[in-house]
């Protein structure tokens, strides 16, 4: 731990203790963040940033109680500590029930992501020079009126010390890049994005994934797709099967089983941002989420992928685990901590505890949120060619849902119209919209392991206040019998 905190976690412990905390824990984090963007040729963002504090979680009267701080003296940590401890006097005076966290044991542990390339190594100067390639390459599309790009790096580095006696180090590594090229034309706007939306691809992982992800090579086309989708007729309107690929169900299984399973949320301990949940308790080992070909797991362990939801401990020291969510299409479990666990009758936490920051308290959030793929082997061509009539999705570009996560609407970038197991036209504002249940019940088939990609959402908020963090969704593309399909768009 940098100088002078090593003693931070006995000042802060001890100071707890002696002023009747049951339990204690000390976070501290210090974070390094990059970002860079451009828009249209020119530097759109370019900052680095650097913080460094820690936090202080008690319990006290069967009350929690958080304080935080980024002065390091003894004072301000003996301070804060005590400040925490008061804040948990106060709320035990209107408490409805006594905390109690199922066991855990301590554990002392140093872990850090895998990566090839430390991106802080990369100068500033590199990364925009190829973000000016691809921004120019994307403008070169004539026809393309707008091309922005961004890449994006982190390390979060974090020191984890409780009262049982955990003391765990870990180091994580995130990047993160990607670009959208924009069309207009009269009075409507198409966009491409690569290699997804909404900031592209991300993944705990070192410089090495820009390499990975070819950016510029695939630049021209994705500009030349924005520009021809004006010349792409309307989806089609009706009740169609439809195909979404493999990023779109990413974001399918974010908004529609993710939320969801927050137990935080079904037991109306948190509704910002995204409600509560139709997922009440009883569902538990009873609902038939979706058909038997749907397996939902959530997955914070190393060998899942070099997902945002990946990491060793999280922030209550339980160690990264794997659950089972959706099995054979039957519902089977939720996101849960220490606190939590015990109202579904669970002895250990799911370990899904994580705060944004150092301070933050640390809330219920999405690991690793993954739809397992299919056993026997399937392309996404295959898949095509299996299909009479349907709508094959590609790229989110909007969604909504409602505050239960039960009724959705998602629409996408492109589409292609398929007829007799061939892609037989580009359409464009496609969308399709469904109940949550009805649609995971009609999915009939999805692709193989060689066709499943491990996504990264970046930018999932939750909390008050607001705490943005990432999440990982692995998918592979996947067809749904019998949707809704083109009533979001209303042509003039």
């Amino acid at each position: 731990m940098p100088a002078p905190e090593k003693n931070l976690a006995p000042w802060a412990l001890d100071t707890a203790s002696q002023r009747s905390a049951t339990y204690a824990d000390v976070r501290v984090v210090q974070d390094r963040s990059r970002a860079l963007a451009t828009k249209n040729g020119k530097i759109g963002n370019a900052s680095d940033s650097h913080s460094l504090g820690f936090s202080v979680r008690v319990i006290v009267n069967g009350a929690w109680g958080f304080a935080a701080s980024a002065d390091m003296s003894r004072n301000s940590v003996e301070a804060t500590a005590a400040r925490a401890v008061d804040i948990a006097k106060a709320s035990a005076k209107v408490k409805q029930s006594e905390v109690r966290l199922v066991p855990e044991k301590a554990v002392t542990a140093d872990w850090t992501t895998p990566y090839k390339v430390d991106p802080f190594t990369i100068s500033v100067e590199q990364n925009l020079a190829l973000l000016e390639k691809i921004d120019a390459e994307l403008r070169s599309v004539a026809g393309v009126t707008l091309a922005e790009t961004n890449m994006n790096f982190r390390r979060e580095e974090q020191w984890f010390f409780s009262s049982e006696g955990s003391n765990i180090h870990q180091t994580k590594y995130v990047t993160g890049a990607g670009y959208v090229a924009y069309a207009f034309a009269g009075t409507e706007i198409q966009k491409r994005s690569y290699p997804n939306s909404f900031g592209g691809q991300w993944q705990n992982k070192g410089y090495e994934l820009i390499d990975e992800l070819k950016l510029l090579e695939n630049a021209r086309r994705i500009g030349e797709e924005a520009v021809a989708l004006h010349s792409a007729d309307q989806c089609p309107e009706g009740v169609f099967d439809i195909i979404l690929d493999s990023s779109q169900l990413g974001l399918q299984i974010h908004e529609s089983v993710g939320h969801p399973i927050e137990l935080d949320r079904v037991l109306g301990m948190e509704a910002n941002f995204a409600g509560t949940s139709f997922l009440t308790l009883e569902k538990l080992r009873t609902l038939q989420y979706g058909s038997e070909l749907v397996n939902v797991v959530a997955d914070a362990r190393q060998e899942h992928g070099p997902g945002l939801g990946t990491f060793a401990f999280d922030d209550e020291g339980v160690p990264a685990q794997c659950t089972p969510i959706i099995t054979n299409g039957l519902f089977t479990g939720y996101l849960s901590s220490r606190e939590t666990a015990p109202t579904i009758g669970l002895e250990r936490s799911g370990g899904t505890l994580r705060a944004e920051g150092w301070n933050r308290l640390p809330i219920i959030r999405m690991t690793n949120i993954s739809i397992l793929p299919g056993e026997k082997p399937l392309t996404l061509e295959q898949l095509i060619s299996s299909t009479d009539h349907g709508i094959l999705f590609q790229t989110n570009r909007s969604w909504s849902i409602d505050d239960k996560r039960y009724n959705f609407q998602f629409g996408t970038e492109i589409g292609w119209e398929i007829k007799n197991g061939k892609r037989a036209r580009v359409v464009k504002n496609p969308s399709y919209s469904g109940i949550t249940t009805e649609f995971w019940n009609s999915m009939d088939a999805i692709c193989s392991r060689d066709e499943w990609t491990l996504w990264g959402t970046p930018n999932c908020g939750k909390g008050q206040p607001q705490q943005v963090m990432g999440t990982g969704h692995g998918a592979s593309p996947a067809r749904f019998r019998r949707v809704k399909v083109g009533s979001a768009y209303k042509g003039t």
